[in-house]
């Protein structure tokens, strides 16, 4: 599915960046100058690109103070469609703005903005509001077009410290990155590198021609100045750096490597092999392994490090079974007690750097656990892993994860041809490489359960195969809004009932991804979205607003009932499920972290007592994965993974949301340290610490 809770734009705003040296007088008159120049040259025209092909243009139609905007992209099968219209006052602030279209996932956007007689009144997704600012304030539109940040871009370098306050709340920061020169084979212009943050949970970098815009970059997605195509790889390698240095200088700060051994005092040890909570102990950490379980009134030794757990519960570091892992989602999985993701799929070197930045202790990080992503090549396909053509290289494709030796399964996507699955999964059970993955357009999980599949990704890719027609095209958002039938669907009829036996006998398990499903499905507009409900007053303004959003076009009362029902079928069906003893993952393709935590949670109405679920996503995933003999359990001799809460999970899962400490590989962490970087107010008060002179 490869869902994820974001806007139209794919990149995110933050409190914290990594901001570069201030330019020399000379040279900001040299971009000043350069700036005159290139306004009246700004491309009208950009493409938007991924992994380095193009999915999607933005043009710009200037007229005066006023812009005509259209920005459409699809990728995966599906991707936002925008219309802008925009005019700015004499000093480049919004005075009105309309957006109309649909987001990534069919939400209809009907957003608008107007400035006038001192009082602010907008419209978005989340509802209606207004506000009288009390000094020139810059609207962030909810849902728009990257162009917006050009437009926030020269009121930020018109402001007297790059700031100002934003509508409906935070504040917009600009900092300067560094000068680059790009060419398009025959033109060669210098263009400013930006970050912009204060709305949301990460910085997003932008370029600049002066005061004209030239494009967007991430690790993954660009947005250019057409005819500069060929800079899209450099670009986004400037971006990779960038987030680099903001994480290594998180880790400089926030990492905890005391050099000493740590007893953890007065802790009661969650028994992830028995599911059971002992009483209070002392656990004691030396380097990266845990070298004792103490009585609580035993003796510490002069040079340790004491920490008081002050009766709370300490669990064993959790596995993320359905991660797309970037640098943000490494270092907030780690303060969530996630010390481990499963990646179902990413760019291959992108990711492979990541890791070894975590591995090296430069940045923090999870462990990871690669999938070998696997797609056919299509109008429709994903533009991650190794995209294949033909049988021929989906095997080639297969082998070389294979020969790769840091790959521990493939996973199969959407426009896979399936006459081609049963070859792909004969080259990998030969290897030694499990098989996962989608249920590929055209065919149904009956016949991926009789091919050879181990594992089934998402529990729409299960339960479509029930509701769909011959020749239905599930590349497509299809996937999804077909989800609407299963309110229809007799889960005891015997399509249903087949399937769950073949599953059941052939010990085929399954990942559900239940948190994306929820939010899919019980997502509306102007409510807080359920399973976010616990967590997001601590969020940024931005988070806050995609929270009180939904995903999906509900345009009638109709629709809301059938979406709201096919929640319910799901739930009912991981019931069956586990009645029958199917093998599950918990994963959520939702970066981790807060919306692992739910996914956990959503586990109770099957059947599973918290204490059964921790056990499961500790424990029980180490054992999956082959590494129990290290992992996923508080024992003398096993890894120092581990977090720490105050109250009592066993009781009330929903303390797993209040972490004051994780361990790491011995590395120590406290979030209340990490979560202002990102724009989050602290769950928890700092554990006491004593540190030996």
């Amino acid at each position: 599915m490869t869902l994820t809770l974001r806007p139209a734009l794919p990149v995110l705003f933050a409190a914290a960046l990594f901001a570069c040296s201030p330019a020399s007088d000379t040279e900001t008159a040299t971009t000043e100058t350069a700036g005159t120049a290139a306004q009246t040259a700004e491309a009208t025209r950009f493409t938007v690109m991924v992994g380095g092909t193009a999915i999607g243009a933005l043009e710009v139609t200037p007229s005066g103070d006023s812009y005509s905007l259209d920005y459409e992209y699809r990728n995966n099968g599906r991707g936002p469609t925008l219309a802008e219209e925009i005019t700015l006052d004499g000093a480049g602030m919004p005075l009105n703005w309309t957006i109309e279209g649909a987001t990534t996932f069919g939400n209809p956007v009907d957003e608008s903005f107007e400035y006038a007689d001192s009082e602010a009144r907008w419209t978005d997704t989340t509802g209606s509001d207004q506000a009288i600012p009390a000094e020139p304030a810059f609207y962030v539109p909810q849902n728009a077009s990257p162009y917006w940040l050009a437009i926030a871009a020269r009121a930020l370098m018109d402001s007297e410290d790059m700031s100002l306050p934003a509508i409906p709340g935070g504040t917009l920061r600009l900092a300067e990155m560094e000068r680059l020169d790009v060419s398009d084979g025959t033109d060669t212009r210098t263009v400013t590198s930006y970050a912009l943050s204060g709305t949301s949970l990460d910085p997003t970098y932008f370029l600049m021609d002066g005061r004209a815009f030239f494009g967007v970059i991430s690790p993954r997605f660009s947005v250019l100045a057409e005819g500069f195509e060929g800079e899209d790889e450099r670009l986004r390698e400037r971006a990779t750096e960038y987030g680099a240095r903001r994480y290594e200088d998180m880790q400089t700060r926030y990492a905890h490597n005391y050099g000493a051994p740590v007893r953890i005092r007065n802790v009661r040890v969650f028994d992830s092999v028995n599911a059971t909570l002992g009483e209070p102990v002392s656990v004691v950490v030396v380097d990266d392994t845990i070298a004792a379980i103490e009585p609580l009134d035993a003796e510490p030794v002069d040079s340790e490090v004491i920490i008081d757990g002050n009766g709370g519960t300490l669990v064993p570091g959790l596995f993320e079974m359905h991660g797309h892992v970037g640098e943000d989602d490494a270092i907030l999985n780690i303060a969530a007690g996630v010390t481990s993701i499963r990646d179902m799929g990413n760019d291959n070197e992108v990711l492979g750097e990541l890791i070894e930045r975590i591995r090296t202790g430069e940045i923090a990080g999870p462990r990871i656990f690669r999938s070998g992503f696997i797609e056919g090549r299509s109008q429709y396909n994903s533009n991650n892993g190794i995209i294949v053509e033909s049988e021929a290289e989906a095997v080639a494709a297969v082998e070389t994860y294979a020969e790769a030796g840091d790959f521990i399964q493939i996973k199969i996507y959407n426009s896979i041809n399936p006459d081609w699955v049963p070859a792909m999964i004969e080259t990998a059970h030969a290897n030694g490489l499990r098989v996962s993955g989608h249920v590929p357009a055209f065919t149904n999980a009956d016949a991926m359960i009789a091919a050879g599949y181990d594992e089934l990704t998402h529990i729409n890719q299960l339960m479509l195969g029930w509701v769909l027609e011959d020749g239905e095209d599930t590349r497509t958002l299809l996937r999804l809004t077909a989800l609407r039938r299963l309110p229809a669907l007799d889960l005891q009829s015997a399509p249903v009932q087949s399937t769950l036996d073949a599953m059941a006998e052939r010990g085929v398990a399954i990942d559900p991804t239940l948190a994306i499903h929820e939010a899919l499905l019980l997502s509306r507009n102007g409510q807080v979205s359920p399973g976010t409900v616990d967590y997001i007053d601590h969020m940024p303004v931005g988070v806050q607003r995609s929270a009180r959003s939904a995903w999906a076009d509900i345009a009638t009362p109709e629709d809301d009932a059938n979406y709201a029902g096919a929640f319910d079928q799901v739930r009912e069906t991981i019931r069956m499920m586990h009645e029958r003893g199917i093998f599950m993952v918990p994963g959520t393709d939702l970066g981790g972290a807060f919306a692992y935590h739910r996914e956990l949670e959503l586990y109770q109405s099957a059947g599973m007592s918290p204490a059964e679920i921790l056990a499961w996503a500790s424990h029980g995933m180490a054992d999956y994965l082959g590494v129990a003999d290290r992992l996923g359990s508080i024992a003398p001799g096993m890894r120092a993974d581990f977090f720490l809460v105050p109250g009592n999970p066993v009781e009330d899962l929903a303390d797993i949301k209040t972490i004051s400490l994780v361990s790491s590989d011995g590395t120590f962490y406290y979030p209340t340290e990490i979560y202002p970087e990102f724009g989050i107010e602290p769950f928890t008060e700092l554990p006491g610490v004593a540190v030996p002179n």
